[in-house]
């Protein structure tokens, strides 16, 4: 899966000479929490996210008057206070890069860039969201956690054995495991009790980490 398949295409932007209150009031209204700031030719110059939004706001034990605050906000522009360059990624960058470049750099949200104009934005509800689907968190069903060893043709005899005795397999993920000579596999099954699904696998697993129904 690629970024341009679960980005949200033509974001909400915002010009550089806008004033702060005006950017925090167009978050407010859309319910987001970025905006992608653009120049006049519409190039990508900076984002403004909520928090660089709270810090440019007066303190409120600030002893300036209400039209003092209104003035020196009316003042001060999203330029003043975008971050600056942005972290871009292509469209074609697949999900997994798009959240590890994320995590490395602490942001919430990527801008997506196309020859030079900003096509789109990910965040991290997008993540999780495919998060959910990868693992089946929407579905019921026979969620395992275990211990198995890396050989060649091991997640074949798991996927066999589920298959053989009438499962489905809804979801399955590999992870690091205790030491190199062993994964740790989580599955969800359906068709097949917990019971059933335990009596299937326990040849082919080193450890059962965690089998429940849910």
């Amino acid at each position: 899966m690629i970024v341009g398949h679960r980005m949200t295409q033509n974001p909400v932007t915002i010009r550089q000479d806008v004033p702060v209150a005006e950017a925090q009031r167009i978050m407010r209204q859309e319910k987001i929490h970025r905006l992608p700031v653009l120049d006049k030719d519409k190039n990508l110059v900076g984002i403004v996210t909520e928090k660089d939004l709270l810090y440019a706001s007066p303190s409120p034990a600030s002893t300036l008057d209400v039209y003092e605050l209104n003035y020196l906000l009316s003042k001060l522009t999203v330029k003043k206070v975008m971050s600056t360059p942005v972290i871009s990624i292509p469209p074609d960058t697949v999900i997994e890069e798009a959240a590890r470049v994320m995590a490395d750099n602490d942001i919430g949200g990527l801008s997506v860039v196309e020859q030079g104009k900003l096509v789109g934005i990910i965040t991290e509800s997008d993540i999780f969201k495919i998060f959910i689907e990868l693992f089946g968190a929407r579905e019921r069903g026979v969620r395992i956690s275990m211990l198995v060893p890396v050989e060649p043709g091991e997640l074949a005899k798991l996927a066999g054995s589920i298959y053989e005795n009438g499962g489905d397999i809804i979801s399955f993920g590999t992870f690091l495991g205790t030491s190199p000579t062993n994964a740790l596999c989580a599955m969800k099954v359906t068709g097949i009790s917990k019971e059933e699904t335990i009596r299937i696998l326990t040849p082919l697993v080193q450890e059962f980490k965690d089998v429940r129904e849910v």
